[in-house]
C-alpha cells in the first residue's frame, strides 16, 4: 500500500498564469484530500526550463491563497518528502535514469535534432506513426562510451517494449487500454540533463506517497508510459482519474481567443473567490441533484471523483455571472469594500481618495446591477468622476430648451438644504416640479442625465444622496453649460 492516507498533488509549470483548468485540477485535488482527511500537496513542475517565467512560482501560490485552497506540503511548507520545487531534485531522477539504462530498460541517444526532424518528416511522408527508429538502441558498448567520453549530446531514452497492450484503470474512463505499437521510445532525460514530465512525474509521485492522480485529460495519452515506468521500477501505481476538458460555448478547447482564462484576470476583474470556485467545481461534476450554489465547505462535504464526468465541460461566462451574482448577495459591502478599493488601486481613480462610507455606499446601490465588482466602474463612472459626455440619445429625448430653466430653479431649491439625504432631495425635486407646473419625471430625467451623463442605473435619489449636495449642485451647474440642446421642439 502506498500510504495509509490519502495524498493527492496539484502540480503546475511556473509557465506564467493560472489557467482556470489549473485552478480546477487544484479544486479538486484539494477537495478530495479534506473530504478524507487526506494531504493535499503543491509540487513546482519546472523542469521543462524554455517555459520558465520568473515570478510565476510566486503567483501561484498566491493565486491558490486567494482561492482559499491551501495546501499542506509544498514550497515554502515543507513537508518530509521534499523539495517540492523539481530542479531542485535533479540528482534524484539522473539516479533512476541511470538505474534503468543499467537495467535495460533505457538508453543513451546520441541522434542529433536535424537527424531526428528527418526520420519525422519522412515518416510522415509514408504516412506511418512518427516515433523513434531506435538508431541508436544498437550502438555497441564502446560505441556508447567513446561518445560519452568524447562529450557527445545525449538523451536518455526509455526503452518500450514491443507488441504488448498496456492495460490501466481510470476512475472517471473506467477500463483503458493502448498498444505499445503507439508509444515512442519517450525522451526521459533531456540533452541539458533535465528530466522530462514523465520521469519526473512518476519518480516524485512515488517518492512523495500520492495515492491517487487527479489531473486534465490532456495527460491520458501519457499514463502508457507512466505504467511502464512503474512496473520497470516494481513500484504500485496510484489510483488515476483524468478531468475532461474545459470547452469555449462553441465547444471548441477553451482558449484565451475567445476570452479571459486566468484565475487572475478574474481576480482583477473583482468575482469573489467563493463565486469562482463554485462555478469552476461544476465545470466536469456535479452533486446529483439541481443545487447549483455552494459554499468551500459544502464542496469538501458533497465532492466525489465517482461524479465527475467524461464529457467536456463547457465555459460558460454567464453561468460564471450569475453564480458570482448569487454569493454578492450573500457579502456584506463592508465585506466587499476591500476587493472594491483594490480595484480602485489599479485604476484611473487610483490617486482620488473616496471614504470606505462613501465606497459602501455605491457598492450598497449597485451591488444588484452587477455580475463582478469592476462592473461598478464599467456601469457607474459618475460615482468617481463627473460626466465628460452625455448619453445623446437621452439628451435628445430629455433635454428641452426649458430644461436650464427647470434645473436653475432646481438648484436655486438643493442650495438651500442642510445636509440633505435621499428624501430631503426628493422632497426639493417635487416642490420644485409643483412651483413650476411641470411633470416632476421631466426633471427626474434631466437631472439624472446632468449628474450621470446616462439615462440608466439605480434610482436617482440614491445616486443625489451617494454625490452628495456641492457636488450635485456642481454638476448640474456644468451640465447646464455643457449640453448643446439637441432637441425637437413639442
Amino acid at each position: 500500500m502506498i500510504s495509509e492516507q490519502i495524498r493527492v498533488r496539484f502540480a503546475p509549470s511556473p509557465t506564467g498564469y493560472l489557467h482556470v483548468g489549473g485552478l480546477r485540477t487544484a479544486l479538486y485535488n484539494y477537495l478530495f484530500a479534506r473530504q478524507n482527511n487526506g494531504v493535499f500537496i503543491l509540487r513546482i513542475e519546472d523542469t521543462d526550463r524554455s517555459r520558465y517565467v520568473e515570478g510565476a512560482v510566486e503567483n501561484l501560490i498566491e493565486t491558490l491563497k486567494w482561492a482559499g485552497l491551501d495546501y499542506d506540503e509544498g514550497p515554502g511548507k515543507g513537508g518530509e518528502y521534499g523539495p517540492y520545487v523539481q530542479s531542485q531534485r535533479l540528482d534524484i531522477y539522473r539516479k533512476y535514469a541511470k538505474q534503468l539504462v543499467e537495467e535495460k530498460k533505457a538508453y543513451y541517444c546520441f541522434c542529433t535534432p536535424e537527424r531526428l526532424e528527418q526520420m519525422r518528416q519522412e515518416l510522415e511522408q509514408k504516412g506511418e506513426f512518427a516515433k523513434y527508429d531506435r538508431f541508436c538502441l544498437n550502438l555497441s558498448s564502446s560505441e556508447i562510451e567513446q561518445k560519452l567520453k568524447s562529450n557527445t549530446p545525449y538523451v536518455i531514452r526509455m526503452k518500450v517494449p514491443d507488441n504488448t497492450t498496456i492495460k490501466f484503470y481510470d476512475l472517471i474512463r473506467k477500463d483503458v487500454e493502448i498498444s505499445s505499437q503507439l508509444i515512442d521510445d519517450q525522451v526521459l532525460i533531456k540533452s541539458d540533463g533535465y528530466p522530462t514530465y514523465h520521469l519526473a512525474n512518476v519518480v516524485d509521485d512515488h517518492l512523495m506517497k500520492v495515492t491517487h492522480v487527479i489531473r486534465g485529460e490532456e495527460w491520458l495519452p501519457s499514463v502508457p508510459k507512466h505504467i511502464l515506468l512503474y512496473s520497470y521500477f516494481g513500484w504500485e501505481i496510484p489510483a488515476l482519474a483524468h478531468l475532461p476538458l474545459l470547452l469555449n460555448t462553441d465547444k471548441t478547447k477553451l482558449s484565451k481567443r475567445q476570452g479571459d482564462v486566468a484565475v487572475e484576470d478574474y481576480r482583477a476583474k473583482g468575482y469573489l473567490k467563493e463565486g469562482l470556485i463554485n462555478f469552476i467545481a461544476l465545470l466536469g461534476w456535479n452533486p446529483g441533484d439541481e443545487r447549483e450554489i455552494f459554499t468551500l465547505e459544502e464542496l469538501i462535504q458533497e465532492f466525489s471523483i465517482e461524479r465527475v464526468g467524461k464529457s467536456g465541460a463547457v465555459f460558460n461566462i454567464d453561468k460564471l455571472n450569475w453564480i458570482n451574482l448569487q454569493h454578492i448577495h450573500k457579502k456584506t459591502e463592508k465585506e466587499m469594500l476591500p476587493i472594491l478599493k483594490e480595484i480602485i488601486s489599479r485604476s484611473k481613480y487610483k490617486d482620488q481618495l473616496f471614504s470606505d462610507k462613501y465606497l459602501e455606499k455605491v457598492i450598497h446601490a449597485m451591488r444588484e446591477r452587477i455580475n463582478y465588482l469592476a462592473g461598478i466602474l464599467e456601469k457607474s463612472p459618475y460615482f468617481f468622476e463627473p460626466p465628460s459626455s452625455y448619453d445623446p440619445n437621452y439628451l435628445s429625448k430629455h433635454w428641452k430648451s426649458e430644461t436650464p430653466i427647470w434645473l436653475d430653479k432646481l438648484v436655486e431649491a438643493f442650495s438651500k438644504l442642510e445636509n440633505p439625504v435621499k428624501n430631503d432631495f426628493e422632497s426639493a425635486l417635487n416642490q420644485t416640479a409643483e412651483a413650476l407646473g411641470v411633470g416632476r419625471g421631466k426633471i427626474i430625467h434631466a437631472v439624472r442625465l446632468a449628474v450621470s451623463g446616462v439615462g440608466e442605473g439605480p434610482g436617482l435619489y440614491d445616486i443625489l444622496d451617494i454625490l452628495g449636495k456641492e457636488e450635485v449642485i456642481n454638476r448640474i451647474q456644468q451640465a447646464i453649460k455643457n449640453i448643446k440642446i439637441q432637441y425637437a421642439r413639442e
